[in-house]
């Protein structure tokens, strides 16, 4: 109960401190049940490690993005329990199991370093960084901020008896096609890694960026946030084709769409929840489409959180303790920190809204 109710002063602390500046929280909205400890600079982007042997021991990994920032690992708690700084502006992060290395499978973070225009690839849990430094991404292009990755995600491809790691990387700017760039990441018998360019895809509205970037593993479909225009869907496989298969939300967020994660109920259902960032609330969306149409994405509840000018979020539906026993949301919020939401609140309030 004590860390508990320091938590909830210190949520209230940061509430009041930023009420001023930023978009008001709502009265009624979803209070978190954790607030992590608070970095250096400015937190942007969340993902989630769920320990294989002990799931009350898994990992919320997070950016700071500053120069001089890095990469933290809290507990379930909201502990700092680890950390690699010192990186030229991290931005976004995805977490992968099971990558082949050095004849063995490791989890990866994969982290985007946008000042070094390149991606860091990091061991979990560990955070040791496995990568030489890193891997630079968006070569040969000329034009500002073309070449300063932001977003990330990771799909995982079949091939036979193995599995290609596949990372889709936004940037601060980009042509209004091509905007994003998919990469192989594979490493050697030495484990030396290196990147081999895929695919380059993607309608870019050209109003803000394209930060947010999630994939759907079990359905094979990536979404990404066109800030402020809406969320657009692609096959995750690039063999399958670069085609647009929907673009949805459009009309949903007070101003910027950003953080997407996927709540799975299992293989084929769930929800597509999305940042309203200057709302301060969630948007929410059947994962499975509608009716016939797995490409129809409407909006089915607005739910107001706590978290401030949310950038990044991530979402587990697994069982992690007695606290988080359906899955949690994590969400980032100013004060240089990230909230954990209980994900029974989230669908209690979904529930309310399909009666």
């Amino acid at each position: 109960m004590k860390n508990k109710y320091i938590h909830s002063l210190v949520a209230l602390a940061l509430l009041v401190s930023c009420k001023d500046k930023l978009a008001p929280v709502a009265e009624d909205a979803i209070q978190p049940t954790i607030i992590t400890e608070q970095t250096i600079y400015d937190t942007d982007d969340p993902a989630i490690w769920v320990n294989p042997i002990d799931k009350s021991k898994s990992l919320v990994i997070g950016t700071d993005k500053e120069n001089g920032g890095g990469i933290y690992a809290y507990d379930l708690q909201g502990k700092i329990v680890n950390k690699h700084l010192d990186m030229a502006r991290p931005n976004n992060v995805d977490i992968v199991y099971g990558f082949s290395y050095k004849n063995e499978l490791i989890d990866i973070a994969v982290v985007t370093e946008r000042n070094a225009n390149a991606i860091r690839v990091f061991r979990l849990p560990e955070l040791t960084p496995i990568d030489d430094g890193g891997l630079k991404v968006f070569e040969g292009e000329k034009e500002e901020n073309y070449n300063e990755p932001m977003g990330i995600a990771l799909f995982e491809k079949k091939e036979g008896e193995y599995k290609s790691l596949l990372a889709i990387v936004g940037r601060k700017s980009g042509p209004s096609e091509e905007y994003l760039w998919q990469y192989k990441i594979q490493s050697d018998d030495a484990g030396k890694l290196s990147l081999e360019l895929k695919r380059k895809f993607g309608t870019y509205s050209g109003k803000k960026e394209i930060e947010a970037i999630a994939v759907d593993q079990e359905l094979g479909y990536i979404y990404y946030s066109d800030e402020t225009v809406g969320v657009r869907k692609y096959y995750a496989d690039p063999e399958k084709g670069n085609q647009e298969l929907a673009f949805f939300a459009k009309e949903d967020a007070k101003r910027d769409h950003e953080g997407i994660g996927i709540y799975k109920k299992d293989d084929l259902t769930g929800y597509i929840i999305v940042s309203d960032q200057q709302e301060n609330a969630i948007l929410v969306y059947p994962r499975e489409g509608k009716g016939a149409n797995p490409h129809d994405h409407q909006l089915i509840a607005k739910i107001p959180v706590s978290a401030i000018e949310c950038d990044g979020l991530e979402i587990t539906s697994l069982g992690l303790n007695n606290t988080f026993d359906k899955g949690m949301l994590v969400m980032m919020s100013n004060g240089k920190v990230f909230h954990y939401y209980d994900w029974k609140l989230i669908q209690q309030e979904i529930d309310k809204v399909k009666k």
